[in-house]
């Protein structure tokens, strides 16, 4: 048995078959999981959705905010992306995105001391309270909620975390912290403005995961979102999102046993 987690694939599915077909991938045995951002900016959004929800319970997902923004303007489909009109134009996309919105905002394994997430974790979150706090998020996009949720999903307020948040306040800051954040200020409060890599930034900005103090420390989090920064491997940390759909890299990490990358160049 392997498990690979595989970085954004926004649309690129010739890169992702020839990944999956370079992992000798077998779905019985094997198990596949995806940081998010499926879709979106790249050309095959739709076979991308419909490969992966083919791969059943060898696939596990978690949303990211490509992904979030699908089901957004699907539900108004005047104001949907070129790359994603195809999906909501498709005669299955109830199906696919009725899949899409049943998948997870945070995954932890204790056995494997493996958390993944899209973006990033807030800094007082231990796992078990990510996965949780996720849940909510999750319910939400799951029941009667979903259409209001994804209506309020977008803003920055509130930008720093308290257990007494409320309401879409609440949903909205464990939303951007697990699917937007790459940097923080150092009290913790959110950043949403720079996006290149750690070193380029403002002076008071802080990469989430370099916060000190951070409940996660012990934790492996295997995560993407964060293009410019490329290939991250800390004892404790895997950046997998290497940009395909930027004419880069698509990549893979076995996770169990000694780590290994596979990647697949760009199209």
């Amino acid at each position: 048995m392997a498990i690979y987690a595989i970085g954004d694939v926004q649309g690129c599915y010739d890169e992702l078959s020839r990944l999956i077909d370079k992992l000798k991938f077998d779905p019985v045995d094997d198990e596949l999981w995806f940081v998010g951002d499926l879709v979106n900016r790249g050309p095959r959004s739709l076979d991308v959705l419909r490969l992966v929800a083919s791969l059943d319970k060898s696939a596990t997902v978690t949303l990211g905010n490509h992904d979030l923004h699908l089901l957004a303007v699907a539900e108004n489909p005047d104001t949907a992306d070129t790359e994603l009109v195809p999906i909501i134009a498709a005669d299955d996309a109830g199906e696919l995105l009725d899949w899409l919105a049943q998948q997870r905002l945070a995954v932890y394994r204790p056995e494997l001391n493996t958390l993944m997430v899209h973006a990033g974790v807030e800094r007082s979150w231990d796992p078990l309270q990510t996965v949780k706090l996720a849940r909510e998020v999750e319910s939400a996009l799951r029941g009667k909620q979903r259409v209001d949720f994804l209506r309020h999903m977008y803003g920055r307020r509130p930008d720093r975390w308290s257990k007494n948040l409320e309401g879409m306040d609440r949903l909205r800051f464990i939303t951007n912290c697990l699917t937007r954040i790459r940097f923080c200020y150092a009290d913790g409060r959110l950043e949403f403005d720079h996006k290149g890599p750690p070193g380029q930034q403002p002076d008071d900005l802080i990469p989430w995961f370099d916060l000190p103090d951070r409940a996660t420390e012990t934790v492996r989090i295997v995560y993407g979102h964060w293009a410019s920064l490329g290939l991250l491997q800390r004892s404790n940390l895997l950046a997998i999102d290497t940009g395909c759909v930027w004419g880069r890299e698509l990549t893979a990490i076995r996770l169990e046993g000694p780590s290994r990358i596979y990647s697949v160049q760009a199209s």
